[in-house]
This record gives structure tokens, sequence and C-alpha cells, in this order.
């Protein structure tokens, strides 16, 4: 990495003990102490078949445990989602699978080295979608859902130019929190803005937690940013108080920084702060992302 200071040269054995990991400092400061000019990555071959496999739950609480049971287990599908109730009817819609698909919709895809590898992963999946009341829906939702997983992002613009607002937030807690960081977000957006629709899936998971990713959509208001600053901070402060983490992969940026402290503590800002002055002493390098400069508010 180049930063103002000079240059850091991380990482010349796979494991080190020779103290802490500063590779873990620079991946994700998000270019507010210098510029990485350099990585090495571990290259795996291409899969060679990949299999796919669609499930609903009666509710998104038995869909999570099912997931929870296969992450816990070692059954890891090279993409596991599921949709709460009103995700799955809107992109239910969306996929031509309407009369179909009712309660929560999870989808998966299975990479593997063979055919009958990929085929193994998906069934020992579906006994176990079956053991938490979940309806094998085949492969159709999920072959669907990869066809359009990049086109809803371009939709914002069109959205806002005819009336309507539409954003996302994401987060991430342990399996025992997640309910409540879900129903604490979604009361918070209901409430902040006039008749919103939230939907929420799960996105990607761990042995101990999953993360949440909502998208809500809501008729645009007189004063948009405003109406947007008013529900981004109520859902900031939502998720602070059910105790999940105020990003998992968007990161902090601008609009999350105010809430940094609450997750890090003030001594871990400091920390950030003093990793800032250190490496970046003029403060040249994205100015205003991730922690405020010394004097900045």
């Amino acid at each position: 990495m180049a930063a103002p200071a000079g240059e850091l040269d991380l990482g010349r054995a796979p494991r080190s003990a020779a103290g802490p990991d500063l590779r873990e400092l620079l991946l994700g400061s998000e270019g507010a102490f210098g510029v990485i000019t350099e990585v090495t990555v571990q290259v795996r071959p291409r899969p060679a078949a990949t299999g796919y496999g669609a499930w609903t739950f009666p509710d998104f609480a038995s869909g999570a445990e099912a997931i929870r049971a296969l992450t816990q287990r070692g059954i890891r599908p090279t993409v596991i989602r599921l949709s709460d109730a009103a995700e799955t009817r809107v992109n239910a819609t969306l996929g031509g699978h309407l009369t179909r698909l009712r309660g929560c919709l999870a989808v998966a895809t299975f990479e593997a080295e063979t055919e009958t590898d990929a085929a193994a992963a998906r069934l020992r999946t579906a006994e176990i979608c079956a053991a938490h009341g979940g309806r094998d829906r085949g492969d159709d939702p999920a072959h669907s859902w990869e066809r359009g997983r990049f086109s809803s992002p371009g939709l914002r613009d069109a959205l806002m130019d005819i009336g309507v607002l539409a954003e996302t937030l994401e987060t991430a807690t342990t399996w025992a929190g997640l309910p409540t960081l879900k129903d604490a977000v979604t009361t918070a957006l209901d409430a902040a803005l006039s008749r919103p629709i939230v939907m929420c899936h799960i996105s990607h998971v761990y042995p101990a937690g999953a993360s949440l990713y909502f998208t809500v959509v809501a008729a645009l208001g007189p004063d948009p940013l405003g109406q947007w600053q008013r529900a981004k901070d109520a859902a900031s402060r939502a998720i602070e108080d059910a105790g999940g983490t105020i990003t998992h992969h968007h990161a902090v940026g601008r609009d999350h920084r105010p809430y940094l402290v609450d997750e890090i503590g003030p001594l871990g800002v400091d920390l950030l702060r003093a990793a800032k002055r250190t490496l970046d002493p003029h403060g040249i390098m994205n100015p205003g992302v991730l922690v405020a400069a010394d004097g900045d508010a």
C-alpha cells in the first residue's frame, strides 16, 4: 500500500505470529490510509458443475432455522438466500412465479467438481429444509434469481424519476439476535416513512450468525433528502439498539461514520485516528471517510 507517509509491504507468509495482522487494518480502510497498489490472491479451479435449488418456508423464522442448521453442520451452498414474505411476493411477481410461491423463499446454488457432488449437496440441503418445514420448489426460482440479480439496482434512479423512493441497507448479528434485529429495523422504517414496503433477506451466513439485507420502497416526499436522512437515521439507530453491526459489507463511508463509535467505542475510533495520523498526516486520503480527521466534527 502506498501511503503519504511511505509504503507498506505486508503478508510475506501464509500465516504469521509477527504481531497483529496489519493487512486487516488496510482491508476495510476505504482509502482513508492510502492506496492498495498490489495484492496476492489465491486462485481456485473454476467449478465444473453447478446445481440449483429453491424451497419455501411457512415463515421467516423457520427458514432462518433451516439455514442455521445447514451452516452449523458444515453444509455450505455457494449461494444461500432467504427472502421474507414481502420480498418473496415481489420477486415472485417479477419472476413469473406468482401463482406458485407463497411464504418465504430460499434459493441456493451448489458449485462442485462433478455433477454428482453438486447433486449430493442439494440433496443434503433439501433434507434439512424439509425437516424445518421447507417445501421443495425445484430449480426454476433459483435460475430466475440468478438471471435478474444485477438488474434491480438499476431501477432506483428510474423509480425516483416517477416519484418513488427506493433504498437498501444491510447489517448482521448472531442467529439468536436475528429476529429482534429484523423486527427493529422494519418497525423503524415503517415509522419513518409513509406506508413503505419493507423487504428483507438473509444474504450471507456464518456458523455464528447471518446478515440481513433490507430494501425499502415508499412514495417520494416533497423533501427527498430529508426523507431519506430521517429513514436512514431511524434504521441505523434501530440497528445499534438491537446489537447489530452498522454495516456488514457496504462499508462505513460518510453515511455510517456517526454510528461507528457505538460499535467500536471511543477508544476504537481513537485507534483508527492514530493510524490515520501516522499514514496520512496531512489528511489528504479520501477525507471524511471512516473517521473524522483531528479537529473535524
